[in-house]
């Protein structure tokens, strides 16, 4: 029985089985099994549409104990049957609920605390700045302070989960309820959220569908509160002379989202050196080397931040590897061969890695989980012109929302 399968029937009837197939596939040949992970494997062609073919075998084979696999194998097509049926383990939502109360807390926690020691001087914070239990107390006494970034973070990645859960459903694929991941004393006071499904999806279209809808999800309600934040921390102020880390990271999109909102390309060094100025940015944007000399910038407040944050989460989402948002795009795109493209995304990370040091555990997770995918149970439906585009969409929001550095070591 495969691992995502259970409830394998003792016996089951070839016959019945062989006279479902037949009805949907034009049988060239088959292979009996032994009946333990397969009962056969039948090698022919469809008679009929994939996508409602295997939705209706699956229905007609579950009462049978089995389930079936649509593949292709030498340019042949072929269907596996399966033992055992889907029937994924039901959701604790319990722990979501409190996994969301934790992580609001959190959140809470780390906003209030940024907030509030932003406001003191030096002498108040200096003594409070290493020990974790005077960090962790005074993050409960002002928590209040950060609920404009807690509301704002948690619409942007509700909405990102969300998206994957209200897409799941519609295909009526088994998925978990969001699951948010608190991280105390962290700028975020998050590691974000995920979803699982408990299945694999029917085919490469559900995967698309429900991978594009969360980012989708997210970038709807994280463009906006950014807009909004973007304005409410007006007006820009000077920064020191002296300041060359501690910027927060940008992307296409952030930079070009500052542009609509102030008008100008931001931060603004006041002098740029011995390069010509868009060499000078652009190292800025690509590598975080921001010219000394002071300059004007956006200071974030917390809506800002949360906005920023949300770019960040599905910049990370998206990169073409995996198990992630990206990867399935990029999947459902080249299938298998998007395996051959792990090193080469790993090598980037590595480099990138040098000017983030976040960059390398990414490359490690990559590197771990790079050649895993969701195998779809019909592996012969293909995209239909419209996922097609839309999943090359979001590969080029990928490269519209990446950060390269997405944190200086000022922070």
């Amino acid at each position: 029985m495969l691992p995502f399968l259970s409830q394998a029937p003792e016996h089951v009837d070839l016959d019945q089985v062989t006279d479902r197939v037949r009805r949907v596939f034009a049988i060239e040949s088959t292979t009996i099994a032994d009946g333990h992970t397969t009962v056969a494997r039948f090698r022919g062609h469809l008679i009929q549409d994939s996508e409602p073919a295997w939705r209706w075998l699956s229905a007609e084979l579950r009462p049978l104990g089995c389930t079936p696999l649509f593949r292709v194998e030498g340019g042949e097509q072929v269907v596996i049957v399966a033992t055992g049926i889907v029937a994924p383990p039901a959701s604790r939502t319990w722990i979501s609920l409190v996994l969301l109360g934790l992580t609001i807390i959190s959140m809470m926690m780390s906003a209030g605390l940024n907030e509030w020691l932003s406001q003191q001087p030096a002498a108040v914070v200096e003594p409070i700045a290493g020990d974790v239990f005077a960090l962790l107390w005074t993050g409960l006494q002002h928590m209040d302070l950060g609920w404009p970034f807690m509301v704002s973070m948690i619409a942007i990645l509700g909405a990102h989960e969300l998206g994957h859960f209200i897409a799941a459903r519609i295909h009526r694929e088994p998925a978990s309820p969001p699951y948010f991941i608190p991280l105390p004393l962290s700028l975020l006071g998050t590691m974000g959220a995920v979803i699982n499904l408990k299945a694999p999806p029917a085919n490469k279209r559900v995967l698309l569908d429900i991978g594009a809808a969360g980012p989708i999800a997210g970038l709807v309600v994280a463009i906006p509160v950014l807009i909004v934040g973007l304005m409410l921390s007006a007006p820009l102020r000077a920064l020191p002379v002296d300041q060359v880390t501690g910027f927060e990271g940008n992307s296409i999109l952030y930079v070009l989202l500052k542009w609509l909102v102030f008008g100008r390309f931001l931060p603004e060094p006041a002098a740029l050196g011995d390069l010509p100025g868009w060499l000078t940015m652009l190292r800025f944007y690509g590598l975080g080397v921001f010219p000394a000399g002071g300059g004007t910038d956006v200071f974030l407040g917390q809506v800002a931040w949360a906005g920023w944050a949300g770019l960040l989460v599905t910049s990370l989402n998206l990169i073409p590897a995996g198990p992630l948002d990206g990867g399935h795009a990029l999947y459902v795109l080249i299938g298998p061969a998007a395996r051959r493209l792990v090193p080469a995304i790993v090598a980037v990370l590595v480099v990138l890695g040098f000017f983030w040091m976040g960059w390398f555990l990414w490359a490690g997770l990559v590197l771990l989980l790079g050649r895993t995918h969701a195998e779809p149970l019909d592996q012969i439906t293909e995209l239909d012109p419209v996922r097609r585009w839309v999943a090359v969409g979001l590969l080029v929001a990928f490269v519209f929302v990446f950060m390269p550095v997405p944190l200086q070591a000022g922070f």
